[in-house]
Order: C-alpha cells, then sequence, then structure tokens
C-alpha cells in the first residue's frame, strides 16, 4: 500500500498523468467524490475478488478433473496455470488500456469475458477447451485489480488511494478463501459443472455493475508518448529484472500451493476431506491479505526495503519447510503454518518498492506492469511444474480413476517452491537498498 502510494503522489507531482503510467491528468485532488464514483470503485474491486474466486477454484476439482480427464498432475497443472498465461501475459498492456480507452468499456467487457470463459469451462469436455476457457478467464481477469487502482486514481481522493489499494488486494484474499472451501462444498452439493456456471453468473452480473457505476474521464491529450521507448528502458534496467525474479520466487507458495496444490496435499497429510482441506488452504490466503499491509507499513517505518523482503522470504521459507518436513499432523499447526505462509508471500509487495526508486516515475506503470507480470507469471511455472513432478514419481496406483500420489510424492514436488524461496533470498541480497532520503 505504501509503495502505490509514493509511487502515485511523486508520479503526480511530476507529470500530472496516472499512476500507471501516461494518461489523464488528475486535475485536482476530489474531497467529496460522487456516490457514483465509490460504487465504480467498489466494482471493481468486487471483480478483483472474483478473479481469485475464479483462479482458486481448480483446487478443489483436481479429483474430479483427473477422473473426467483420465489425466496426470502435470494435465491438471497445466489446465490451471492456463488462467495465469492469460493474466500475466494481459499486465504490462493493461495499464496501456485502460489511459487510453478508460475503464467503463473494457472492464465490463473483461468480467464478461470472465463470465463467458466460466460457461465454457463448464460446458467443455477436453483438455483443449478447458485450457481455452481458463486462458480466457485469466486474461479478462487481469483487469480487475489495475482497474480498481485505475479508478481510485483517477475519481477518489488522493489521501485514500493507497488504502483503497490495500482494501482491493484484501476483497482479492477473501475473494481466494469464498474459491475454496465454500465453492468445494457446493461441488459436493450440486456438481462441479454446475457449480462452475453459477459462479459464471457472478461475473455477468458484475459487468452490468460496472456498466452500471464506472464513468470515464476525457483522455489527456498532452500525455507524454514513447510507449515502447519506456518499456525497453523499463527492461534494460537490471534491478528491475532482480525485483522481479526474487518476487517470483515469492509468490511460488501463494500460487503454487495456496492456490492449487496444497488442497490434496493437506486432506492427505491430515486425513481430512477435501472442503476441510481447502478451508485450512485458505489459511495462506488470509495470511497474504494481512501481511501486504503489514509489510509496506514496516519497510516505509524502518526506511528500508531490503531486510523486511529478506524477512519475509524467511518467515515463507520456515513455515513451508515446517509443513513439508516437520511431521505436522495436526489441524492446528496446519492453519498455522499455512497462515505463516502466506504472511511471509505477502512481503512480496516490497519489490514494487524497488521498482519505482529505479525507474522514473512516468515509467511507473509499465515497470509495475513487468514485475507484476512475473510475480503472477509464478502460478504459470509452478503449478505444472509440480504436477509434472508429482507424475514422475506416482506409481501407477489409481482410485475410480485419480491418480493417487503418497506424500513422499507431494514432499518431493512440493520442494520446488522451498528451491525457489532460497533463490529470492538469494537475489534479495542484490536488491540496491536506497538511501531512505532520496524516496
Amino acid at each position: 500500500m505504501a509503495v502505490l502510494r509514493s509511487c502515485h503522489s511523486r508520479h503526480r507531482t511530476q507529470t500530472g498523468a496516472g499512476a500507471y503510467g501516461p494518461g489523464p491528468a488528475l486535475e485536482k485532488p476530489l474531497s467529496k467524490p460522487s456516490t457514483l464514483a465509490w460504487l465504480a470503485w467498489l466494482s471493481a474491486a468486487l471483480f478483483f475478488c472474483y478473479a481469485w474466486v475464479l483462479r482458486v477454484s481448480p483446487s478443489v476439482i483436481v479429483g474430479e478433473l483427473m477422473a473426467e480427464l483420465a489425466a496426470g498432475g502435470a494435465i491438471v497443472g497445466h489446465l490451471s496455470a492456463m488462467y495465469f498465461y492469460g493474466y500475466s501475459g494481459m499486465q504490462v498492456p493493461v495499464g496501456m488500456l485502460l489511459d487510453r480507452f478508460g475503464g467503463r468499456r473494457l472492464i465490463t467487457m473483461a468480467a464478461a469475458v470472465c463470465a463467458l470463459g466460466g460457461v465454457l469451462f463448464a460446458l467443455s469436455e477436453g483438455v483443449f477447451m478447458l485450457s481455452a476457457a481458463r486462458f480466457m478467464i485469466g486474461a479478462g481477469a487481469a483487469f480487475s485489480l489495475m482497474g480498481a487502482i485505475f479508478l481510485a486514481n483517477q475519481w477518489l481522493p488522493a489521501r485514500y488511494f493507497a488504502l483503497l489499494s490495500g482494501i482491493a488486494i484484501l476483497f482479492g484474499m477473501v475473494g481466494g478463501m469464498l474459491g475454496q472451501g465454500p465453492v468445494r462444498l457446493l461441488v459436493d452439493a450440486i456438481g462441479w459443472r454446475e457449480t462452475m456456471l453459477l459462479v459464471a453468473t457472478a461475473g455477468a452480473l458484475l459487468s452490468i455493475a460496472a456498466w452500471s457505476t464506472v464513468r470515464d474521464k476525457p483522455r489527456n491529450a498532452n500525455a507524454p508518448a514513447g510507449i515502447l521507448t519506456g518499456l525497453s528502458e523499463v527492461v534494460r534496467e537490471r534491478q528491475n529484472w532482480i525485483s522481479a525474479l526474487a518476487g517470483l520466487g515469492l509468490n511460488g507458495p501463494l500460487l503454487g500451493f495456496g492456490a492449487l496444490w496444497g488442497v490434496p496435499y493437506l486432506a492427505q497429510l491430515l486425513n481430512v476431506p477435501p472442503a476441510q482441506a481447502a478451508g485450512i488452504a485458505s489459511a495462506v490466503l488470509a495470511g497474504m491479505g494481512l501481511g501486504a499491509p503489514f509489510f509496506g507499513w514496516l519497510s516505509d517505518s524502518l526506511g528500508r526495503r531490503r531486510g523486511p523482503l529478506m524477512g519475509g522470504i524467511s518467515v515463507c521459507l520456515c513455515a513451508l519447510a515446517l509443513l513439508l518436513y516437520g511431521g505436522v499432523g495436526s489441524v492446528p499447526v496446519a492453519l498455522v503454518c499455512c497462515f505463516l505462509i502466506g504472511f511471509g508471500c505477502a512481503a512480496q509487495i516490497i519489490s514494487l518498492a524497488f521498482v519505482r526508486v529505479h525507474n522514473p516515475s512516468y515509467r511507473a506503470g509499465t515497470a509495475v506492469g513487468l514485475v507484476n507480470c512475473m510475480l503472477t507469471g509464478a502460478g504459470a511455472l509452478f503449478q505444472p511444474l509440480i504436477g509434472w513432478l508429482l507424475d514422475l514419481r506416482w506409481d501407477g496406483t489409481l482410485a475410480d480413476g485419480t491418480r493417487q500420489y503418497r506424500l513422499d510424492d507431494f514432499r518431493f514436488a512440493l520442494s520446488v517452491l522451498t528451491v525457489g524461496l532460497c533463490m529470492s533470498l538469494l537475489l534479495a541480497t542484490r536488491l540496491d537498498d536506497p538511501d531512505p532520503g532520496l524516496e
């Protein structure tokens, strides 16, 4: 949150453009925004909540997908990761599109795309169509968080910008929790296809809400040009890549464990039904939701970035190692470990602070898009990789058409997340912590 506030304030002071690259100028801070402006922001924040429901829902239907597709972990991991291919691939251009065309049409169409993708996913039979549906959902969901931030920047008082950004992230974590335990209960009650159709209906309602509440401002004719030049500058900055790769490894447990493979692992580890395992795994998202504002506040209070980032990585690494190798056998201990995994993952927000320091304010949007692309790309990397490693260790056991993996198989496959965290810790030592007086 603090990162976004600083980036926003510097960018407004120096360029008069939006916080995510060239775009509509903010004429003056709005002291009394209209009710419609608040409702517009709320519709986008709820869209981000919905995006997280869609993001994690495959984690509670792994068994059903394996059985229907007669597929192993690699296929299911790839299927879930298609969301991240669409989502991550859109991160850089999404801010540019919002600045050029405004939020009303884009957010409305994006929510509708998610709804259509949900219908396609519910009705598809083969891997190809299911994958296409997941990609479609991810591409539409890419406008959710960025849309909420864009609308806050355009229509709401600057003093609320960081707070609203943090609340939007919290909405996403709530959506992640709703997409696990509650969705699993629905699957048990009515079936996974019927559940996905019901979830798709919510996307259609959000599309209507966005069109009804979001309004656009005229585009600033004096906004600086040179989008491709700016992208080239961002790509050439070495610190951007170090920040992005450190964030990728740190986000792996959130998206690889918390959003997919944690549910079947916890169900077997604790001998609990999938619905209860999904509820336990949702503690990862709760930790992320509470940890993001904490680490933003801590790094700002200390005037340092590298130390808090390394601290978060260490917390996540220790909690994950305990859950994988520490002989955890009780639900309360597993809940604490999951919460700490998410809490440590939240330190990834600090990687955006390094982006702000090492890039000119008028390139902040492009730089944030690049790093966020890598952060969400952790899902595209780790979800299928863990599935492939599970298949590598599979001994051929089937139950009702579903591949059965042993605890040791899960520990072997999920160990790739600890490797990613160690990589992040090493990369964090290479980040240049700026003089706090220069920020």
